[in-house]
């Protein structure tokens, strides 16, 4: 506002202009702050009337006295450095109710002959947008507490030396040990693991960065002042910073000492096995290769409403879920062709409760002289924990939506800013209208992949599929791009072809793709767009000359929250979903995704879709 309140306008024309614009505006004159302009908006967002004008500012709003805004327009009325605020709060008393509020302001000094007259305010109010963050967070602190009170040992280790940050009781009470540990060396905390494997492997899995996960594992330790032998599943996951470098890693297990016992008792007793089992808590079951099972204790028995001589002929396909039922078709068929360790989650139905409940099964094969023998395994109801993720999908998905009424309204206010800051010669002050343009354009685009992904992970992403030409659809796309890009994007169509398919989210796929190749190739002037058929597919690719990626990091290329990292110091913005839900796209029509890439030479992104004689 600097150089536009230096031109020679006149008030009368000055007080129009305000009372026009679509955002919150005064005009703060003298040391006093007497507001000698204010718009409507701005008399709404402070909950006053007209009134006020002419007052000085601690007379208008008397209930600001004690916080911090006067003290921040007096230092820019001395020293003519703007201020700007972001999400600060304001105590306003509205309709005789002193309410919280949040706002994003400007402080701009006025001059008029090279001398400071005043100071002029731009402010927009922020309270939906900072109260649905605080919702986000909350939500975040309850998921937190839920880890903290599972019934699965959890724990975190940060840093190269394996510092304990986080170990919820579960955990604590696993290694024999109180909360003093947290905050110290794992190695240190517990000392009996120096002569076993763990400590190295965890050390490896923070140097590769490639997940170490293992069933029925053998770990002693100390526990009430014994030297105990224990069995967990476990597994170690890196967990990544904003710059896609590792920098702790999380350690979920699950105690199984009691089953891998029972099972090892079994092999030479099987009556005190079956006691055993049926004492346990999961479901345990016992079965052949091809996946029929000939034991159940008496849990799984009490769910199917079966005795031990009828478990063999039961079809299990009636009672899981249709929507989980060819994935675990697709496990057992897999299991049977080579025969290891599995897990695999799904919803059977309960007759008792009347509805499905979700459950984890684990299933792990035993061999007799070198050929398999039969599979034994666990089912576990999961329920709780799924309905909590659902929860927590929902919030988010929630939050999500009713952020984007806000940030609409604040990109109109940025866009019309800019426009009357450009036409009264502010170039400078229209430059941070067109940055705020800029960031909200950009929050709105991450805020949409987050509700894409919500709606995937909750199975209500919804395709709306026709019959398209899809060379076409390619030459749209490229061209839509071309118009916001200074690469060249060429295209080499060698043929195209109908496809029935979803054409805005086929679109959305290819569109991810190109801003992809264009923001990881910044120092190359072109991308490459291919179109070709094979066997009876037609298959798109992006070929970029940019920063490319390491071997053994393509594999993470499609998960959720993953960005290639540009140097050791950078990472590319963005919340690392793009991929995931272009994957999820092709995946649910039908097609296959895939990524060719060499470091510092560049990546090639394909995909395909079935053709159709649509």
């Amino acid at each position: 506002m600097k150089n536009f309140l230096q031109h020679h306008v006149s008030f009368d024309s000055l007080a129009t202009l305000f009372s026009q614009a679509p955002v919150a505006l005064a005009m703060l004159m003298g040391e006093n702050q007497v507001v000698e302009i204010a718009n409507q908006h701005i008399l709404d967002l402070w909950g006053k009337s007209d009134s006020i004008i002419g007052k000085p500012l601690l007379e208008a709003l008397p209930e600001i006295k004690d916080q911090e805004f006067s003290k921040l327009l007096r230092e820019v009325y001395r020293s003519g450095k703007p201020y700007n605020g972001n999400n600060v709060l304001a105590k306003i008393e509205k309709n005789g109710v002193l309410s919280d509020c949040y706002f994003d302001f400007i402080y701009s000094p006025i001059l008029k002959d090279q001398e400071i007259t005043g100071v002029s305010v731009v402010a927009t109010e922020v309270t939906d947008k900072v109260l649905s963050e605080k919702k986000l967070w909350e939500s975040e602190l309850r998921f937190k507490e839920l880890v903290e009170t599972a019934d699965y040992s959890t724990a975190i280790y940060k840093g190269e030396d394996l510092i304990i940050e986080f170990a919820n009781d579960q955990m604590i009470k696993t290694w024999g040990k109180d909360k003093s540990v947290i905050g110290t060396k794992l190695e240190d905390a517990i000392p009996e693991l120096q002569n076993q494997p763990f400590i190295e492997v965890l050390k490896n899995v923070f140097k590769t960065g490639i997940p170490y996960i293992t069933q029925e594992d053998k770990v002693d330790l100390v526990v009430g002042g014994v030297l105990q032998t224990f069995y967990y599943n476990f597994s170690y996951k890196p967990l990544r910073d904003s710059k896609g470098e590792i920098y702790a890693i999380m350690n979920v297990a699950l105690n199984v000492t009691e089953l891998v016992n029972a099972r090892k008792k079994a092999e030479t007793n099987e009556y005190d096995y079956r006691n055993l089992s049926n004492a346990m808590p999961q479901m345990v079951w016992s079965a052949g290769l091809t996946g029929i099972l000939d034991y159940g204790n008496s849990n799984l028995l009490n769910l199917l409403n079966l005795t031990i001589d009828e478990i063999d002929q039961f079809d299990f396909t009636k009672i899981i879920h249709p929507d989980d039922l060819p994935n675990v078709q697709k496990v057992w068929e897999e299991a049977a062709k080579n025969p290891q360790q599995f897990e695999v989650e799904y919803r059977m139905f309960d007759r008792k409760k009347n509805e499905y409940i979700w459950y984890l099964t684990t299933g792990t094969p035993f061999f007799k002289d070198g050929e398999f023998y039969k599979w034994i395994g666990t089912n576990t109801d999961i329920n709780e924990f799924k309905n909590l993720v659902k929860q927590k999908d929902t919030f988010l998905g929630i939050a999500s939506h009713e952020l984007k009424t806000p940030l609409t309204s604040l990109k109109l206010y940025a866009q019309v800013l800019e426009k009357m800051l450009r036409k009264s010669g502010d170039e400078k002050s229209a430059e941070f209208a067109k940055k705020m343009d800029l960031q909200v354009v950009k929050l709105t685009s991450l805020i949409g992949d987050l509700l894409d992904v919500t709606k995937i992970n909750s199975g209500k992403i919804h395709l709306n599929q026709s019959c398209f030409d899809f060379a076409k659809l390619v030459l749209e796309t490229a061209e839509e791009m071309q118009m916001s890009t200074s690469h060249k994007i060429e295209i080499y169509a060698k043929n195209g072809g109908m496809v029935f398919a979803d054409k805005e989210r086929i679109g959305q796929v290819m569109i991810n793709l190109i801003s992809n190749a264009i923001k990881y190739s910044p120092d190359a002037d072109r991308i490459i767009i291919e179109t070709e058929q094979k066997d009876n597919n037609i298959i798109y690719t992006v070929k970029d000359f940019g920063i490319g990626m390491p071997e053994d990091k393509k594999h993470l290329a499609f998960e959720q929250y993953y960005r290639v990292s540009g140097d050791e110091q950078s990472t590319f913005p963005g919340l690392g979903l793009g991929l995931y839900i272009a994957a999820q796209i092709v995946e649910r029509s039908g097609g296959k995704i895939w990524v060719h890439s060499i470091l510092g030479k560049g990546s090639t992104f394909s995909f395909s879709l079935p053709l159709s004689d649509c």
